[in-house]
């Protein structure tokens, strides 16, 4: 799993996301509805489209639609039952999961909001950029009810410090671009018209400047404890997810 490897790739045509590759970028916009939803559906094609970066050795560029990255997970899905929940947030894990260990570089244009899952986004990735304005960014699980999964946990436990991560994951607080910038969520805040070509820059500048299989191997070392500490959390999610006050 931990291997720096290419996969073909046939899909060129999705429902959820747009997609294009380009001088060695790969950009991943997510286009379902008015927030972002995560749906197994959109998982699957982020999936597709990293195969096509990794493929060719792209750099990635993730980003939502105007004001927006994502509002989390699809709410009607999660309602839907305890296995149809438990799937998705499993697919949703390993997704973040797989950015963790992507083999190059994973830059997250936050074009607004970012909420739950949205935010999980966010702290898998190895850089992020947000955009000044009325924004909201972190994790309002407990505030909706849900106990916190372990991957969440893993993955807020390995970005912010650990005042930040109180007042997020346990208090549900949210934050303005430039508080999620100290909390941990964001490395960067520009005005909203700069935030694609600050992005598109910057894995330019990584495309042209970095050995991709040292950062590959750099980047599984640095993250080799995160890793085992997140197989174990999604593998637990997956026996007993518990999202319920009571689970």
């Amino acid at each position: 799993m931990n291997k720096c490897t290419k996969i073909d790739n046939k899909m060129t045509s999705y429902e959820q996301i747009q997609f294009s590759l380009e001088n060695n970028i790969a950009k991943i916009t997510l286009a379902n509805g008015k927030v972002n939803a995560f749906t197994p559906i959109m998982i699957e094609e982020i999936n597709h489209a990293l195969d096509q970066a990794e493929s060719s050795n792209a750099v990635v560029v993730i980003t939502g639609s105007a004001g927006i990255l994502s509002g989390g997970y699809d709410l009607k899905i999660m309602g839907s039952g305890p296995d149809a929940a438990k799937a998705l947030v499993t697919a949703g894990s390993t997704l973040a999961r797989r950015l963790l260990a992507f083999p190059t570089p994973v830059i997250t244009a936050c074009s607004g909001h970012a909420v739950a899952k949205g935010a999980f986004i966010l702290l898998a990735s190895d850089v992020r950029i947000g955009v000044e304005g009325d924004f909201k960014i972190g994790l309002n699980e407990v505030q909706i009810g849900m106990t916190m999964h372990w991957a969440g946990l893993e993955l807020a436990k390995a970005r912010l410090p650990d005042a930040w991560f109180n007042r997020s994951v346990l208090c549900a607080e949210m934050f303005a671009p430039a508080d999620a910038l100290q909390a941990g969520f964001l490395d960067k805040v520009v005005p909203v018209e700069h935030l694609m070509p600050t992005a598109l820059a910057i894995a330019t500048q990584l495309s042209k400047s970095l050995d991709m299989r040292a950062h590959c191997g750099t980047k599984l070392k640095a993250r080799k404890e995160q890793l085992a500490r997140l197989d174990k959390a999604i593998a637990d999610d997956a026996e007993n997810l518990g999202l319920t006050a009571e689970g």
